[in-house]
Protein backbone atom coordinates (compact mmCIF):
# COMPACT_ATOMS: atom_id res chain seq x y z
CA UNK A 1 0.00 0.00 0.00
CA UNK A 2 3.09 2.47 0.36
CA UNK A 3 2.60 5.52 2.87
CA UNK A 4 -0.52 7.21 2.65
CA UNK A 5 1.13 10.05 4.36
CA UNK A 6 3.64 10.87 1.59
CA UNK A 7 1.35 10.74 -0.73
CA UNK A 8 -0.96 13.14 1.00
CA UNK A 9 1.42 15.52 1.52
CA UNK A 10 2.36 15.26 -2.45
CA UNK A 11 -0.59 16.21 -3.13
CA UNK A 12 -2.19 18.40 -0.49
CA UNK A 13 -1.69 21.34 0.49
CA UNK A 14 -0.28 22.43 4.33
CA UNK A 15 -1.39 25.34 6.15
CA UNK A 16 2.06 27.20 4.84
CA UNK A 17 0.56 26.66 1.39
CA UNK A 18 -2.47 28.36 1.52
CA UNK A 19 -3.22 31.53 -0.75
CA UNK A 20 -5.37 34.44 0.49
CA UNK A 21 -7.23 37.21 -0.31
CA UNK A 22 -5.76 41.20 0.96
CA UNK A 23 -8.65 43.01 1.46
CA UNK A 24 -9.69 46.47 2.02
CA UNK A 25 -11.89 48.73 3.90
CA UNK A 26 -11.63 51.60 1.89
CA UNK A 27 -13.90 53.16 4.79
CA UNK A 28 -11.12 53.13 7.33
CA UNK A 29 -8.57 53.63 4.97
CA UNK A 30 -10.11 56.58 3.40
CA UNK A 31 -10.20 57.71 7.43
CA UNK A 32 -6.21 57.40 7.51
CA UNK A 33 -5.95 58.69 3.87
CA UNK A 34 -7.58 62.44 4.69
CA UNK A 35 -5.79 62.67 8.69
CA UNK A 36 -2.40 61.80 6.13
CA UNK A 37 -1.63 58.94 7.42
CA UNK A 38 -1.18 57.57 4.00
CA UNK A 39 1.57 59.49 2.61
CA UNK A 40 3.45 59.99 5.95
CA UNK A 41 3.48 56.50 6.97
CA UNK A 42 6.10 54.39 5.36
CA UNK A 43 3.94 51.27 5.77
CA UNK A 44 1.22 51.77 3.10
CA UNK A 45 4.49 52.37 0.50
CA UNK A 46 5.25 49.26 1.93
CA UNK A 47 2.19 47.14 1.35
CA UNK A 48 2.08 48.91 -2.08
CA UNK A 49 5.26 47.38 -3.07
CA UNK A 50 5.07 44.08 -1.70
CA UNK A 51 1.83 43.61 -3.46
CA UNK A 52 3.03 44.92 -6.86
CA UNK A 53 -0.01 47.75 -6.73
CA UNK A 54 1.69 51.55 -7.43
CA UNK A 55 0.46 53.84 -4.80
CA UNK A 56 -1.85 56.05 -6.99
CA UNK A 57 -4.02 53.11 -7.33
CA UNK A 58 -3.74 52.20 -3.93
CA UNK A 59 -4.49 55.76 -2.93
CA UNK A 60 -8.03 55.12 -5.04
CA UNK A 61 -9.48 51.91 -4.06
CA UNK A 62 -9.04 53.91 -0.76
CA UNK A 63 -10.79 57.17 -2.00
CA UNK A 64 -13.85 55.25 -3.68
CA UNK A 65 -17.12 56.42 -1.53
CA UNK A 66 -19.49 54.68 0.44
CA UNK A 67 -17.62 51.01 -0.40
CA UNK A 68 -17.31 48.92 2.76
CA UNK A 69 -15.23 46.28 0.81
CA UNK A 70 -12.39 45.90 -1.80
CA UNK A 71 -9.75 43.35 -3.40
CA UNK A 72 -6.19 44.78 -3.33
CA UNK A 73 -4.73 41.40 -4.42
CA UNK A 74 -5.92 37.42 -4.98
CA UNK A 75 -4.29 34.20 -4.15
CA UNK A 76 -1.24 36.13 -2.36
CA UNK A 77 1.25 33.18 -0.91
CA UNK A 78 1.71 33.13 3.20
CA UNK A 79 4.75 34.83 3.25
CA UNK A 80 3.90 37.99 1.58
CA UNK A 81 0.80 37.68 4.12
CA UNK A 82 3.25 37.09 7.00
CA UNK A 83 4.64 40.16 6.06
CA UNK A 84 1.46 42.21 5.49
CA UNK A 85 0.35 41.38 9.35
CA UNK A 86 3.57 42.88 10.89
CA UNK A 87 2.78 46.02 8.98
CA UNK A 88 -0.41 46.39 11.08
CA UNK A 89 -2.44 48.42 9.07
CA UNK A 90 -6.05 49.81 9.84
CA UNK A 91 -8.57 48.42 7.08
CA UNK A 92 -6.57 45.53 5.97
CA UNK A 93 -7.88 42.28 5.87
CA UNK A 94 -7.09 38.73 4.82
CA UNK A 95 -9.40 35.57 3.71
CA UNK A 96 -8.08 31.87 3.10
CA UNK A 97 -9.29 31.44 -0.68
CA UNK A 98 -10.10 27.75 -2.43
CA UNK A 99 -8.30 26.84 -5.42
CA UNK A 100 -7.14 24.42 -7.73
CA UNK A 101 -3.96 22.60 -7.27
CA UNK A 102 -2.29 20.36 -10.56
CA UNK A 103 -0.19 17.84 -9.73
CA UNK A 104 1.01 16.76 -13.00
CA UNK A 105 2.60 20.84 -13.88
CA UNK A 106 2.70 21.34 -17.37
CA UNK A 107 2.57 17.45 -18.57
CA UNK A 108 -1.60 17.94 -18.31
CA UNK A 109 -1.82 21.64 -18.65
CA UNK A 110 -3.06 21.80 -22.12
CA UNK A 111 -5.57 18.83 -21.78
CA UNK A 112 -7.00 20.15 -18.36
CA UNK A 113 -6.15 24.06 -18.79
CA UNK A 114 -7.17 25.99 -15.62
CA UNK A 115 -9.70 27.79 -13.79
CA UNK A 116 -9.77 31.94 -13.26
CA UNK A 117 -9.37 33.22 -9.41
CA UNK A 118 -13.20 32.34 -9.28
CA UNK A 119 -12.77 28.97 -10.02
CA UNK A 120 -14.71 29.46 -13.54
CA UNK A 121 -12.94 26.65 -16.21
CA UNK A 122 -11.21 29.55 -19.04
CA UNK A 123 -9.40 26.77 -20.61
CA UNK A 124 -9.33 22.59 -21.81
CA UNK A 125 -11.45 20.05 -19.46
CA UNK A 126 -12.10 23.50 -17.21
CA UNK A 127 -13.70 25.08 -19.35
CA UNK A 128 -15.54 22.80 -21.70
CA UNK A 129 -16.94 20.70 -18.70
CA UNK A 130 -17.05 23.83 -15.89
CA UNK A 131 -20.81 23.53 -15.44
CA UNK A 132 -20.56 19.48 -14.61
CA UNK A 133 -17.75 20.10 -12.70
CA UNK A 134 -19.08 23.19 -10.50
CA UNK A 135 -22.50 21.82 -10.02
CA UNK A 136 -25.15 24.28 -8.88
CA UNK A 137 -26.42 25.73 -5.46
CA UNK A 138 -30.23 25.08 -5.01
CA UNK A 139 -33.04 27.49 -2.98
CA UNK A 140 -36.43 26.70 -1.44
CA UNK A 141 -38.63 28.88 -0.58
CA UNK A 142 -39.03 28.18 3.22
CA UNK A 143 -41.33 29.85 6.85
CA UNK A 144 -39.59 31.33 9.44
CA UNK A 145 -40.33 32.35 13.14
CA UNK A 146 -39.71 35.69 14.85
CA UNK A 147 -36.23 34.11 15.75
CA UNK A 148 -35.18 33.32 12.14
CA UNK A 149 -35.29 29.36 12.93
CA UNK A 150 -37.33 27.66 9.64
CA UNK A 151 -40.46 25.84 10.64
CA UNK A 152 -41.92 24.93 7.09
CA UNK A 153 -40.07 23.99 3.83
CA UNK A 154 -42.57 25.74 0.98
CA UNK A 155 -41.58 24.96 -2.15
CA UNK A 156 -38.09 24.27 -3.95
CA UNK A 157 -36.93 27.44 -6.19
CA UNK A 158 -34.05 25.09 -7.88
CA UNK A 159 -32.77 21.74 -7.30
CA UNK A 160 -29.04 21.69 -5.90
CA UNK A 161 -26.72 19.75 -8.26
CA UNK A 162 -23.79 18.46 -7.15
CA UNK A 163 -20.15 18.84 -8.70
CA UNK A 164 -19.86 16.13 -10.66
CA UNK A 165 -16.25 14.08 -11.22
CA UNK A 166 -14.29 12.90 -14.95
CA UNK A 167 -12.10 10.11 -15.06
CA UNK A 168 -10.14 11.09 -18.26
CA UNK A 169 -8.94 8.32 -20.32
CA UNK A 170 -5.07 9.80 -20.27
CA UNK A 171 -2.43 7.00 -19.13
CA UNK A 172 0.06 9.20 -16.65
CA UNK A 173 2.54 7.16 -17.32
CA UNK A 174 2.26 7.21 -21.11
CA UNK A 175 1.19 11.24 -20.85
CA UNK A 176 4.65 12.09 -18.80
CA UNK A 177 6.57 9.45 -21.64
CA UNK A 178 5.06 11.78 -24.68
CA UNK A 179 5.67 15.15 -23.18
CA UNK A 180 8.89 13.89 -22.55
CA UNK A 181 9.96 13.03 -25.62
CA UNK A 182 8.48 15.75 -27.59
CA UNK A 183 9.60 18.53 -25.06
CA UNK A 184 13.24 17.00 -26.19
CA UNK A 185 12.46 17.16 -30.11
CA UNK A 186 11.83 20.21 -30.48
CA UNK A 187 14.02 21.78 -28.12
CA UNK A 188 17.18 20.00 -30.08
CA UNK A 189 15.15 20.92 -33.53
CA UNK A 190 15.11 24.16 -32.54
CA UNK A 191 11.34 23.87 -33.53
CA UNK A 192 9.15 26.51 -32.59
CA UNK A 193 6.28 23.86 -31.16
CA UNK A 194 4.88 20.18 -31.27
CA UNK A 195 2.15 17.58 -30.36
CA UNK A 196 1.88 14.12 -30.00
CA UNK A 197 -1.62 12.45 -29.36
CA UNK A 198 -1.60 8.44 -28.65
CA UNK A 199 -5.08 6.78 -29.24
CA UNK A 200 -5.98 3.01 -28.25
CA UNK A 201 -6.92 1.74 -31.97
CA UNK A 202 -9.64 -0.84 -29.92
CA UNK A 203 -11.37 1.40 -28.20
CA UNK A 204 -11.13 5.40 -29.48
CA UNK A 205 -9.83 6.40 -25.95
CA UNK A 206 -6.50 8.70 -26.01
CA UNK A 207 -3.86 7.35 -23.58
CA UNK A 208 -1.52 10.43 -24.22
CA UNK A 209 -2.12 14.59 -25.57
CA UNK A 210 0.93 15.98 -25.41
CA UNK A 211 1.95 19.82 -26.87
CA UNK A 212 4.94 21.67 -26.27
CA UNK A 213 5.61 24.89 -25.34
CA UNK A 214 3.18 23.97 -22.26
CA UNK A 215 3.20 25.72 -18.87
CA UNK A 216 2.42 25.16 -14.85
CA UNK A 217 -1.23 26.07 -14.57
CA UNK A 218 -0.07 26.59 -10.36
CA UNK A 219 2.64 29.69 -11.44
CA UNK A 220 -0.01 32.52 -12.91
CA UNK A 221 2.96 34.27 -14.07
CA UNK A 222 3.44 31.45 -16.46
CA UNK A 223 0.15 32.70 -17.86
CA UNK A 224 0.51 33.11 -21.75
CA UNK A 225 -1.82 32.51 -24.67
CA UNK A 226 0.48 31.11 -26.98
CA UNK A 227 1.67 28.73 -24.23
CA UNK A 228 -2.20 27.85 -23.56
CA UNK A 229 -3.37 26.48 -26.93
CA UNK A 230 -3.53 22.59 -27.27
CA UNK A 231 -1.90 22.54 -30.11
CA UNK A 232 -2.66 18.93 -30.74
CA UNK A 233 -6.78 19.45 -31.35
CA UNK A 234 -6.18 23.69 -32.12
CA UNK A 235 -3.69 23.95 -34.98
CA UNK A 236 -3.67 22.62 -38.83
CA UNK A 237 -1.30 21.32 -41.04
CA UNK A 238 -0.63 20.27 -44.27
CA UNK A 239 0.23 16.93 -43.45
CA UNK A 240 2.16 15.79 -46.71
CA UNK A 241 3.41 12.21 -47.29
CA UNK A 242 1.08 10.77 -43.96
CA UNK A 243 -2.13 10.87 -46.60
CA UNK A 244 -0.22 8.09 -48.87
CA UNK A 245 -1.61 4.81 -47.10
CA UNK A 246 -4.92 6.49 -47.58
CA UNK A 247 -4.36 7.17 -51.23
CA UNK A 248 -3.76 3.47 -52.13
CA UNK A 249 -6.53 2.21 -49.78
CA UNK A 250 -8.97 4.66 -51.80
CA UNK A 251 -7.46 2.96 -55.20
CA UNK A 252 -8.35 -0.57 -53.71
CA UNK A 253 -11.84 0.58 -52.52
CA UNK A 254 -12.61 2.00 -55.22
CA UNK A 255 -11.32 -0.97 -57.69
CA UNK A 256 -8.61 1.13 -58.99
CA UNK A 257 -5.73 -0.95 -58.35
CA UNK A 258 -4.89 -4.26 -57.41
CA UNK A 259 -3.04 -5.07 -53.92
CA UNK A 260 -0.42 -6.93 -56.15
CA UNK A 261 0.06 -4.28 -58.82
CA UNK A 262 3.53 -2.91 -60.59
CA UNK A 263 3.55 0.99 -61.41
CA UNK A 264 6.24 2.15 -63.28
CA UNK A 265 7.36 5.27 -62.04
CA UNK A 266 10.27 5.97 -64.54
CA UNK A 267 12.34 8.11 -64.91
CA UNK A 268 11.22 9.94 -61.52
CA UNK A 269 9.57 12.83 -62.40
CA UNK A 270 6.29 14.00 -64.67
CA UNK A 271 4.19 16.54 -66.24
CA UNK A 272 0.81 17.07 -64.66
CA UNK A 273 -1.02 20.32 -66.90
CA UNK A 274 1.78 21.53 -66.88
CA UNK A 275 3.73 21.32 -63.82
CA UNK A 276 6.18 18.98 -62.66
CA UNK A 277 5.92 16.33 -59.77
CA UNK A 278 8.96 14.02 -58.89
CA UNK A 279 10.57 11.91 -57.24
CA UNK A 280 13.75 12.19 -55.56
CA UNK A 281 15.19 9.98 -58.11
CA UNK A 282 14.60 7.40 -60.42
CA UNK A 283 12.38 4.18 -58.51
CA UNK A 284 11.42 2.17 -61.67
CA UNK A 285 8.61 -0.41 -61.57
CA UNK A 286 7.35 -0.79 -57.76
CA UNK A 287 4.61 -2.22 -56.24
CA UNK A 288 2.14 -0.30 -53.90
CA UNK A 289 3.96 -1.18 -50.99
CA UNK A 290 7.27 0.52 -51.97
CA UNK A 291 5.23 3.44 -53.08
CA UNK A 292 4.55 3.82 -49.73
CA UNK A 293 8.42 2.65 -48.39
CA UNK A 294 9.75 4.88 -50.09
CA UNK A 295 7.45 7.46 -50.61
CA UNK A 296 6.84 7.66 -54.09
CA UNK A 297 4.97 10.98 -55.14
CA UNK A 298 4.76 9.79 -58.76
CA UNK A 299 3.75 6.49 -57.84
CA UNK A 300 1.22 7.92 -55.46
CA UNK A 301 -0.02 10.51 -57.73
CA UNK A 302 -0.99 7.84 -60.88
CA UNK A 303 -3.42 6.26 -58.38
CA UNK A 304 -4.96 9.68 -57.33
CA UNK A 305 -5.55 10.35 -60.84
CA UNK A 306 -7.28 6.93 -61.62
CA UNK A 307 -9.72 8.17 -59.37
CA UNK A 308 -12.92 10.67 -59.41
CA UNK A 309 -11.74 13.85 -57.42
CA UNK A 310 -15.08 12.71 -54.98
CA UNK A 311 -13.97 9.19 -54.60
CA UNK A 312 -10.66 10.48 -52.83
CA UNK A 313 -12.50 13.25 -51.23
CA UNK A 314 -14.95 10.75 -49.55
CA UNK A 315 -12.21 8.30 -48.50
CA UNK A 316 -10.46 10.96 -46.76
CA UNK A 317 -13.84 12.36 -45.10
CA UNK A 318 -14.14 8.30 -44.01
CA UNK A 319 -10.80 8.70 -42.49
CA UNK A 320 -12.35 11.77 -40.43
CA UNK A 321 -10.30 14.81 -42.32
CA UNK A 322 -13.00 17.57 -42.73
CA UNK A 323 -14.80 16.98 -39.56
CA UNK A 324 -14.44 17.36 -35.78
CA UNK A 325 -13.16 14.23 -33.91
CA UNK A 326 -15.90 13.91 -31.47
CA UNK A 327 -14.09 14.79 -28.38
CA UNK A 328 -16.39 17.46 -27.46
CA UNK A 329 -13.29 19.79 -26.27
CA UNK A 330 -13.77 24.02 -26.77
CA UNK A 331 -11.64 24.90 -29.69
CA UNK A 332 -11.37 21.87 -31.84
CA UNK A 333 -10.07 22.43 -35.68
CA UNK A 334 -12.15 20.94 -37.90
CA UNK A 335 -8.68 21.33 -40.91
CA UNK A 336 -10.28 21.62 -44.28
CA UNK A 337 -11.04 19.48 -46.90
CA UNK A 338 -12.08 21.32 -49.75
CA UNK A 339 -15.21 19.59 -51.33
CA UNK A 340 -16.11 20.86 -54.93
CA UNK A 341 -17.07 19.62 -58.68
CA UNK A 342 -14.44 20.65 -60.99
CA UNK A 343 -9.92 20.06 -60.39
CA UNK A 344 -7.45 20.82 -61.99
CA UNK A 345 -4.77 16.53 -62.50
CA UNK A 346 -2.27 18.62 -60.74
CA UNK A 347 -4.07 19.23 -57.70
CA UNK A 348 -5.54 15.98 -57.45
CA UNK A 349 -1.63 14.64 -57.73
CA UNK A 350 -0.64 17.20 -55.11
CA UNK A 351 -3.53 16.47 -52.55
CA UNK A 352 -2.31 12.64 -52.96
CA UNK A 353 0.41 13.91 -51.07
CA UNK A 354 -0.97 16.20 -47.95
CA UNK A 355 -0.87 19.51 -50.30
CA UNK A 356 -4.08 21.60 -50.10
CA UNK A 357 -5.38 20.13 -47.07
CA UNK A 358 -5.09 20.25 -43.23
CA UNK A 359 -5.93 18.23 -40.68
CA UNK A 360 -4.86 18.08 -36.75
CA UNK A 361 -2.26 15.71 -34.97
CA UNK A 362 -5.75 14.16 -33.21
CA UNK A 363 -7.22 13.94 -36.62
CA UNK A 364 -4.17 11.90 -38.11
CA UNK A 365 -3.63 10.15 -35.63
CA UNK A 366 -7.59 8.85 -35.77
CA UNK A 367 -7.02 8.16 -39.56
CA UNK A 368 -4.26 5.75 -38.56
CA UNK A 369 -6.69 4.12 -35.34
CA UNK A 370 -8.93 3.73 -38.03
CA UNK A 371 -6.76 1.62 -40.29
CA UNK A 372 -5.28 -0.56 -37.03
CA UNK A 373 -8.83 -1.54 -36.41
CA UNK A 374 -9.66 -3.10 -39.99
CA UNK A 375 -11.41 -0.02 -40.91
CA UNK A 376 -13.59 0.31 -38.01
CA UNK A 377 -13.79 4.09 -36.28
CA UNK A 378 -14.52 4.09 -32.82
CA UNK A 379 -15.77 7.35 -31.08
CA UNK A 380 -12.85 9.43 -30.31
CA UNK A 381 -12.80 10.06 -26.20
CA UNK A 382 -10.48 11.83 -23.38
CA UNK A 383 -13.07 10.46 -21.13
CA UNK A 384 -13.01 6.68 -19.55
CA UNK A 385 -15.15 4.76 -21.24
CA UNK A 386 -18.19 2.77 -19.09
CA UNK A 387 -19.03 0.72 -21.94
CA UNK A 388 -17.42 -1.34 -24.84
CA UNK A 389 -16.96 1.52 -27.50
CA UNK A 390 -19.08 0.79 -30.33
CA UNK A 391 -17.74 1.24 -33.96
CA UNK A 392 -18.68 1.81 -37.34
CA UNK A 393 -17.15 0.40 -40.47
CA UNK A 394 -16.09 2.94 -42.88
CA UNK A 395 -13.73 0.89 -45.17
CA UNK A 396 -13.48 -3.19 -46.02
CA UNK A 397 -11.57 -5.10 -43.40
CA UNK A 398 -9.12 -6.32 -45.73
CA UNK A 399 -8.31 -3.54 -47.30
CA UNK A 400 -7.24 -1.62 -44.00
CA UNK A 401 -5.13 -4.97 -43.17
CA UNK A 402 -3.30 -5.06 -46.38
CA UNK A 403 -2.51 -0.77 -46.33
CA UNK A 404 -1.24 -1.86 -42.58
CA UNK A 405 1.18 -4.91 -43.93
CA UNK A 406 2.76 -2.61 -46.48
CA UNK A 407 3.21 0.60 -44.30
CA UNK A 408 5.98 -1.68 -42.63
CA UNK A 409 8.58 -1.55 -45.32
CA UNK A 410 8.77 2.28 -43.77
CA UNK A 411 10.60 1.73 -40.74
CA UNK A 412 12.48 -1.21 -42.57
CA UNK A 413 16.75 -0.87 -44.32
CA UNK A 414 15.81 1.52 -47.08
CA UNK A 415 12.85 3.04 -46.00
CA UNK A 416 12.26 7.01 -45.08
CA UNK A 417 11.99 6.15 -41.18
CA UNK A 418 14.36 3.07 -39.94
CA UNK A 419 14.50 5.28 -36.98
CA UNK A 420 11.00 4.77 -36.02
CA UNK A 421 11.72 1.03 -35.34
CA UNK A 422 10.94 -0.45 -31.91
CA UNK A 423 12.77 -2.86 -30.31
CA UNK A 424 10.86 -6.61 -30.33
CA UNK A 425 8.07 -4.83 -32.03
CA UNK A 426 6.85 -4.64 -35.72
CA UNK A 427 5.83 -1.15 -36.75
CA UNK A 428 3.57 0.29 -39.45
CA UNK A 429 3.80 3.62 -40.36
CA UNK A 430 4.67 6.90 -42.50
CA UNK A 431 6.65 9.71 -42.94
CA UNK A 432 5.22 13.34 -43.68
CA UNK A 433 7.75 16.38 -44.83
CA UNK A 434 6.02 19.16 -45.95
CA UNK A 435 6.48 22.98 -46.92
CA UNK A 436 4.97 25.30 -44.94
CA UNK A 437 2.33 27.42 -46.58
CA UNK A 438 2.55 31.15 -46.88
CA UNK A 439 1.15 34.20 -49.01
CA UNK A 440 1.35 33.51 -52.56
CA UNK A 441 3.02 29.96 -51.99
CA UNK A 442 5.10 28.12 -49.67
CA UNK A 443 8.25 28.87 -48.10
CA UNK A 444 11.52 27.55 -46.53
CA UNK A 445 9.39 26.58 -43.08
CA UNK A 446 8.72 22.61 -42.84
CA UNK A 447 6.42 20.80 -40.96
CA UNK A 448 7.81 17.17 -39.33
CA UNK A 449 5.10 14.53 -38.96
CA UNK A 450 5.24 10.57 -38.39
CA UNK A 451 1.85 8.74 -38.36
CA UNK A 452 1.87 4.90 -36.98
CA UNK A 453 0.68 1.50 -35.83
CA UNK A 454 2.23 -1.10 -33.24
CA UNK A 455 2.23 -4.04 -33.34
CA UNK A 456 1.18 -5.08 -36.88
CA UNK A 457 0.34 -8.45 -35.37
CA UNK A 458 -2.55 -7.17 -33.64
CA UNK A 459 -2.53 -3.09 -33.68
CA UNK A 460 -2.81 -1.65 -29.67
CA UNK A 461 -1.90 1.99 -30.21
CA UNK A 462 -2.02 4.95 -33.04
CA UNK A 463 0.63 7.56 -32.92
CA UNK A 464 0.87 10.95 -34.90
CA UNK A 465 3.87 12.99 -33.69
CA UNK A 466 3.53 16.64 -35.33
CA UNK A 467 7.18 18.78 -34.89
CA UNK A 468 6.46 22.46 -36.50
CA UNK A 469 9.33 24.42 -38.10
CA UNK A 470 12.64 22.05 -37.13
CA UNK A 471 15.72 24.61 -37.96
CA UNK A 472 18.90 23.15 -39.26
CA UNK A 473 19.53 20.17 -41.92
CA UNK A 474 17.71 17.58 -39.89
CA UNK A 475 14.55 18.81 -40.92
CA UNK A 476 12.82 15.59 -42.46
CA UNK A 477 10.43 13.61 -40.41
CA UNK A 478 12.34 10.47 -40.65
CA UNK A 479 14.73 12.28 -38.23
CA UNK A 480 12.98 14.72 -36.51
CA UNK A 481 8.87 12.92 -35.40
CA UNK A 482 10.01 9.15 -36.21
CA UNK A 483 12.15 9.11 -33.16
CA UNK A 484 9.44 10.73 -30.90
CA UNK A 485 6.86 7.70 -31.99
CA UNK A 486 9.27 5.23 -31.00
CA UNK A 487 10.11 5.92 -27.63
CA UNK A 488 6.98 7.17 -27.08
CA UNK A 489 5.30 3.75 -28.77
CA UNK A 490 7.63 1.55 -27.18
CA UNK A 491 6.57 2.87 -23.37
CA UNK A 492 2.83 2.52 -24.64
CA UNK A 493 3.77 -1.40 -25.39
CA UNK A 494 5.93 -1.84 -22.21
CA UNK A 495 3.61 -0.51 -20.13
CA UNK A 496 0.25 -2.41 -21.38
CA UNK A 497 2.07 -5.30 -20.87
CA UNK A 498 1.38 -6.21 -24.89
CA UNK A 499 3.75 -8.80 -25.97
CA UNK A 500 6.17 -8.43 -28.56
CA UNK A 501 5.58 -9.66 -31.87
CA UNK A 502 7.01 -12.92 -33.52
CA UNK A 503 9.74 -11.31 -36.43
CA UNK A 504 7.77 -14.41 -38.83
CA UNK A 505 4.42 -13.97 -37.06
CA UNK A 506 1.04 -12.61 -39.75
CA UNK A 507 -0.90 -9.90 -39.54
CA UNK A 508 -3.42 -11.61 -36.85
CA UNK A 509 -6.36 -9.68 -38.48
CA UNK A 510 -5.59 -11.80 -41.84
CA UNK A 511 -6.88 -15.06 -40.60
Amino acid sequence: MGHPKAVKDKYAFTKEEWLQSVEINPRTGKEIHTKNYFYESKKWPALAEVLDIDMKSLAAIIEKPNSRFAYLKRQVNNSVVQYIDKLNLAGIAKQVESHRYYPTGEINANILGLTDLDAQGIEGIEKSYNDYLQGQNGSKRVRKDRLGNVIDNIEILKERKAAGNLQLSIDQRIQAEAYSQLKLAVEINEATSGSIVVIDVKSGEIYAMANYPSFNPNDREQYQPYKLRNRAITDTFEPGSTVKPLVVASALVNGKADIDEVIDTSPGWMHIGGRRVRDGKNLGKIDLAMILKKSSNIGVSKLALRLQPDQLQQTFANFGFGNDTGIALIGESVGRLPLRKRWSDFELATMSFGYGITTTTLQLAKAYAILGSGGVEYPISILKNTSPAVGEQVIPRQIAREVVAMMEGVSQKGGTAPQAKVEGYRIAGKTGTSRKAEAGGYGDDYVAVFAGLAPISNPRFAIAVMINEPQGDRYYAGDVAAPVFSAVMKSALLLTHIRPDDENERYTLLE
